[in-house]
């Protein structure tokens, strides 16, 4: 190990001297206090280190050891389910130790050395074995079967493989690599967090991440193995709609980072995940959750590492088969970290202080998701969903990180203040939001759900468009300089934007909108619109067309319990049947 000098402490930012033996990315500790850095320049002899604990306190002449290793997360057994902070630390084993307040220098393991894993083999002696085939099996948590995979450098032959109770660190499985040498294997492994893992091809994303929020599914559908952007302005609910995606999505697996987030929000994700039951298997979520705590009192640094932790835990699992979603609340905050970082390297800045390279570092975050083959000698796809937040000082959505955020994401669901103050959740506004899988997503639906749902879509799209421009006509001479046909574009919009974009999180049978209940109401409230088309061509008071009583069976029908959907829907199609043939013949 090399051991280095302080010669400066400018915040989360130590200059070390005499570092010559030290490499890029090097884990370092600083000080007798044992502070967790990681080296992130090089000048000759001279290391640039970010810290990610308090610095205060520290001054030049006090020791810098290199560990001569990445910064790298553990990976085995006993993830799903943690709550870690930015590198990885186990936040719970952290209270523990020094109460609620972390104290400096702290070091622990990241996952625990004690824990017994029933661990049931899959290979057997004298088989044949290469980087990411599976050894065995242990069940992690009752919805996650953990599998042991080979490492990425290990080819050979098993000479011995063990089956029953054994904790991460101890031999489960031995190699034969080459005539001299055999290499020992356990369930736990290490992977530096800013390396992607290997992968052998990657596809285009064509099933859909069912989220269960029907503005999103609906109109702005997101792939498996896709990446989308949330950008808004302070109070318009990015939190809310990423909280609800990682409580409802179809994912196998959820990585949730609070990168920077307050501490009252983080707080809330940590007491609600464990308290909820996943609509799939009737289990607590955090039975397929892993939770990154970096809250925005922590030191700065400690952000840029939390996004890089996430990511390589999501590959892991991606690696074994499982379709992960990655939420990152938010990355803006994460660029803060690295306009504060680069400010005190003293670095050339770039648009409104941010690094030249914000745009590449975005890309390289967003580029490890995709839909993939992993590493085996069996065919096994995986994928990994990133969904990022984005924080927009004043809404404003030219500022750099949102415009570096657009280049490379495809789904961009952009919140509106206007409608969050409106008391509309989710508050996407539908006209400045946009997916580009939308055309490979709707061939799905239509294969998958009912063979007329894209054009429901459509339909429904070009109806909110209308609307729009039909508002500002209607401010300017009033609703009756209106014809028929427009005055019921507006109201079916507004039935669209209330009775099915409009979501209560709150509500035990709104909260989440399966794909069964997502079609039936759109079709109803598109079937009301179509039959109308052909009504207000008779002489009757379109009036009396927007009071039949089934449009009020069509509002509540985003309040049904989903063992009720198909009879609710049955009795709303035989009203507006008979309702619209009665209001017919009352004109005539």
């Amino acid at each position: 190990m090399s051991k280095g000098t302080i010669t400066k402490v400018s915040g989360p930012l130590v200059v070390a001297e005499n570092m010559q033996e030290a490499n890029m990315f090097d884990v370092v500790k600083v000080s007798s206090h044992e502070l967790i850095g990681e080296i992130i320049e090089m000048r000759g002899d001279s290391a640039s280190i970010q810290v990610y604990e308090e610095t205060s306190g520290l001054g030049p002449g006090e020791s810098v050891v290199t560990t001569n290793m990445p910064l790298s997360v553990e990976l085995a057994p006993g993830i799903i389910g943690g709550i870690f902070d930015g590198i990885q630390r186990p936040l719970e084993d952290m209270k523990r130790l020094s109460g609620s307040t972390i104290k400096r220098g702290i070091s622990l393991p990241s996952l625990d050395r004690e824990k017994k894993w029933d661990f049931k083999p899959l290979k057997k002696v004298g088989d044949q074995v290469e980087p990411g085939d599976i050894l065995g099996t242990v069940e992690e948590t009752v919805l996650i079967e953990h599998r042991v995979m080979v490492p990425h450098d290990v080819y050979g032959t098993i000479t011995e493989i063990c089956e029953g109770s054994f904790n991460i660190v101890e031999t489960i499985a031995k190699v034969q690599v080459s005539d001299k040498e055999t290499r020992d294997l356990s369930m736990l492994t290490r992977w530096p967090v800013r390396k992607q893992r290997p992968y052998k091809m990657k596809f285009t994303p064509r099933e859909p991440l069912v989220t269960g929020q029907r503005s999103v599914d609906t109109f702005f559908p997101l792939t498996k193995g896709g990446i989308a952007a949330i950008p808004g302005p302070f109070g318009s609910g990015k939190t809310v709609v990423q909280h609800q995606l990682a409580k409802w999505s179809d994912a196998d697996i959820v990585v949730y980072i609070g990168c920077g987030e307050r501490g009252n929000e983080m707080t809330d994700v940590l007491t609600e995940f464990p308290q909820l039951i996943d609509p799939r298997s009737n289990e607590p979520l955090m039975k397929r959750t892993v939770l990154i705590a970096n809250t925005s009192d922590m030191p700065v640094a400690a952000r840029e590492a939390s996004i890089y932790t996430g990511i390589t835990i999501a590959e892991y699992y991606r690696d074994m088969g499982y379709d992960v979603a990655i939420m990152a609340d938010s990355t803006s905050r994460w660029a803060e970290a690295l306009r504060e970082m680069s400010a005190r390297l003293e670095e050339m800045p770039g648009e409104e202080g941010y690094p030249a390279y914000l745009g590449s570092r975005l890309a390289q975050f967003y580029e490890r998701a995709g839909r993939v083959m992993t590493l085996s000698s069996e065919e096994r796809l995986g994928s990994i969903t990133a969904i990022g937040a984005v924080s927009p000082p004043g809404g404003d959505l030219s500022e750099p990180v949102t415009q570096s955020t657009m280049r490379i994401v495809k789904v961009f669901w952009s919140l509106d203040s206007a409608l969050a103050y409106a008391r509309h959740f989710p508050a996407i506004n539908w006209l400045n939001s946009y997916s580009l899988y939308e055309t490979v997503l709707n061939e799905w639906s239509d294969e998958n759900i009912s063979k007329d749902y894209s054009k429901l879509t459509r339909d429904a799209m070009r109806l909110l468009q209308e609307e729009a421009n039909l508002q500002e006509i209607v401010r300017l001479v009033g609703i009756d300089s209106l014809s028929k046909p427009e005055r019921l574009i507006l109201e079916v919009a507004r039935s669209l934007r209330e009775d099915f974009l409009y979501q209560d999180a709150m509500h035990p049978h709104d909260t989440y909108c399966s794909l069964n209940k997502r079609y039936k109401m759109l079709s109803r409230i598109m079937d009301f619109y179509y039959k109308s088309q052909e009504v207000i061509k008779r002489d009757i008071d379109i009036e009396d067309l927007f009071a039949l009583p089934v449009r009020e069976r069509i509002s509540r029908a985003r309040l049904t319990e989903e063992s009720e959907i198909d009879d609710h829907f049955r009795r709303i199609d035989e009203e507006m049947e008979q309702q619209i043939k009665n209001l017919t013949q009352a004109g005539v």
